[in-house]
């Protein structure tokens, strides 16, 4: 397995270490429930240098992004951050995606852990454009620093002003360290993610910098645990949960990503007509007042006849209820409408509800 720069941070904390994409990541260090807390109401910090970092660079560059993605890259200024997805000719989801748009001739696209791989072959096999694809995942390190008080911990680090938009990014030195900045993250709070090159040496000493800025705040280290639980009450969309190649992102309730209108991109004339011909079902977010709740896989009923089936679920530890995403018949999608978890054969009441669980 491979091991972050991080790796002998989590074991000095006591992290419990589990394997995740290939890693020895850490998926919790106290309880699921205070981390998730910590980033409601504070500030937590994330290993994620798992996550896949691939630059395109070239003059046709935003040409080969069009072409891949279901989103308008065209759209992004330098500076920005765009969510998208790539899709197979059918429609099916290769992955979802951050593109950001470097300069007019190079773009960062930040792809998902479990399926760098994948992905990287897929835009190679794709590259009819003559832009240069480099796979740097390897050598970058990569933090999430979520949370109300995560402004205020990292701009003690820096000189640079750092109070940017959401989905903006840039460029700076932060204790030291070259790094690109961005305010994104998966939690639905304010937060940065923080990508940067370096050994083990400069990754430990940029995260004890950043534990000593936000001591003030009570910062704690966060597992990959509570950041599914996270962006669970958020409705963010987990690939290999929520979406994959078998769903296409118009059920998936990513049509907002989705520019049909575009000129033609991988998917699009499968998805023009799974669009026009109706969906038959639709991603929704359920929630339950009952104490028992649904887990990936169990199915979702209307009077004991099965017509979907939950893709992520958990306990909300801000609500304290079953919450959960699932795929039903697009009849009972409407927000309202009566469905039930069935968990070891019994129905278990539920309903339809409007995204996300936990208001911000």
């Amino acid at each position: 397995m491979k091991r972050t720069n991080f790796y002998n941070i989590h074991k000095k904390l006591g992290a419990k270490l589990v394997e995740f994409a290939g890693f020895e990541m850490p998926i919790q260090y106290s309880s699921i429930i205070a981390e998730h807390k910590t980033v409601r109401n504070s500030v937590g910090v994330f290993d994620v240098s798992h996550m896949g970092e691939v630059f395109v660079k070239g003059e046709k560059a935003l040409d080969f992004v069009q072409h891949i993605a279901v989103n308008d890259t065209s759209k992004l200024q330098t500076g920005r951050v765009q969510y998208t997805a790539m899709c197979y000719e059918d429609g099916g989801i290769v992955d979802d995606l951050l593109v950001y748009k470097i300069a007019d001739d190079e773009f960062l696209l930040v792809i998902n852990a479990s399926n760098i791989e994948k992905d990287f072959e897929w835009m190679q096999k794709h590259n009819q454009f003559g832009v240069e694809l480099r796979n740097e995942s390897d050598d970058y390190s990569l933090l999430a620093v979520q949370g109300p008080n995560s402004l205020k911990t990292l701009q003690k680090l820096t000189d640079a002003q750092i109070d940017m938009e959401y989905y903006h990014f840039t460029k700076l030195n932060m204790a030291g360290v070259d790094m690109i900045l961005s305010r994104t993250g998966y939690t639905g709070e304010v937060g940065y993610e923080l990508y940067f090159k370096g050994d083990e040496k400069v990754a430990e000493n940029l995260w004890n910098k950043i534990f000593e800025a936000g001591k003030e705040f009570d910062i704690q280290p966060v597992g990959l645990a509570a950041r599914d639980t996270l962006r669970l009450e958020m409705g963010f969309c987990l690939y290999g949960n929520d979406i994959d190649q078998t769903t296409n992102p118009l059920e998936a309730g990513l049509g907002w990503i989705t520019k049909l209108s575009k000129q033609n991109f991988i998917g699009k004339d499968a998805l023009v007509k799974i669009k026009e011909s109706g969906l038959k079902r639709k991603l929704v977010a359920i929630m339950s007042d009952e104490k028992t709740f649904p887990r990936h896989g169990y199915d979702i009923s209307v009077n004991n006849n099965k017509i979907g089936t939950v893709t992520s679920g958990t306990v909300s530890p801000m609500l304290d209820k079953p919450i959960a995403l699932g795929y039903v018949e697009t009849k009972f999608s409407e927000i309202g409408a009566d469905v039930n978890f069935l968990i070891r054969g019994k129905e278990i009441p539920a309903k339809v509800v409007k995204l996300p669980f936990v208001k911000r």
